[in-house]
């Protein structure tokens, strides 16, 4: 009885040590298991983290600058941490053309008219395979906020009803302004553009001095911005400016609507440029503006619809 009782025990002591190290190493296991698996967040933040930081330089039209420094803003918070922005020139795109020509370096060039962007192609500072149209706006006419001035029409403006401030030869928002003045008169083609109007014609190198000298008054201007600012301070009646301008500047209101037939379409080209030293980071960039969600409701937000 007791041989028997001591073969119990035994048995039962046995079982318990082969019970005990089966669960050693099943916890053994799922330790291992967990030490071996992967934290991917740890590694795409890593991968971040080592990405190479770059700066790009963008070189933009006037009237993108509000728009512009929310998307650059945007375009970091996106993900894109390793990239930075230097600060951004925005001028009038003939303006751009000079600096990009006297030696300035940009990474992406945006100007507000398709024939600047010709004109950058065709001197070489931009790689045209890498341009695209990114943004359309419309021509209007606006007058200080709160003025009785409404409902105006080209017409109005050719009768003299109103002082005028349109931009100057290096400002495209200028040359459309004067291709849609030719078709009533108040602007003179150039002599090559002799006998056209409207949306024939380059709107430069004419002159708006045959209306001058007829009693009115026009005002030219270096910038959007500025000729808007002279509607802002009541220095002229209307002045001829893209609707984006509205929402950038404020301080004035929309008084007219110029007939889009009257002039050349209103697109923004962008491009990278020949000499660009980020040509990948910079595409990137180029690609995320045209295609987030984010960078399109800040774009609207300034009144700029995606062409």
């Amino acid at each position: 009885m007791k041989k028997q009782l001591r073969v119990v025990i035994a048995s039962v002591c046995a079982f318990a040590m082969v019970g005990a190290f089966a669960l050693t190493g099943c916890s053994s296991n799922n330790s291992s298991s967990t030490e071996q698996k992967p934290d991917t967040t740890q590694t795409e933040q890593a991968a971040d983290n080592n990405k190479e930081q770059v700066e790009l330089q963008v070189f933009a039209a006037n009237s993108l600058s509000k728009a512009m420094e929310e998307v650059q803003a945007a375009y970091i918070a996106d993900g894109h941490t390793n990239v930075s922005f230097a600060d951004t020139q925005y001028k009038a795109s003939g303006e751009l053309n000079e600096m990009l020509g006297a030696g300035s370096y940009a990474d992406l060039l945006i100007s507000a008219s398709k024939g600047s962007m010709d004109t950058a192609a065709e001197k070489g500072y931009v790689d045209s395979s890498t341009r695209v149209d990114m943004f359309k706006n419309d021509l209007v006419m606006v007058s200080k906020e709160g003025t009785d001035i409404k409902d105006v029409t080209l017409d109005d403006i050719a009768a003299g009803k109103y002082s005028i401030c349109v931009g100057d030869d290096s400002v495209p928002a200028g040359n459309y302004a004067a291709q849609s003045l030719s078709t009533v008169g108040v602007y003179t083609p150039a002599a090559s553009d002799e006998g056209k109007t409207g949306k024939d014609i380059s709107g430069k190198g004419g002159s708006y001095q045959a209306f001058v000298d007829a009693g009115h008054k026009v005002v030219t201007d270096t910038s959007v911005g500025n000729v808007c600012k002279h509607a802002q301070s009541g220095d002229v009646d209307v002045a001829f400016v893209y609707t984006s301008d509205v929402y950038r500047f404020g301080g004035v209101q929309i008084v007219g609507t110029v007939p889009a037939d009257t002039h050349k379409n209103i697109v923004y080209p962008g491009a990278i440029t020949s000499n660009c030293k980020n040509t990948e980071a910079t595409q990137e960039f180029l690609d995320w503006c045209l295609s987030s969600d984010k960078a399109q409701e800040i774009w609207q937000k300034w009144g700029f619809e995606l062409a």
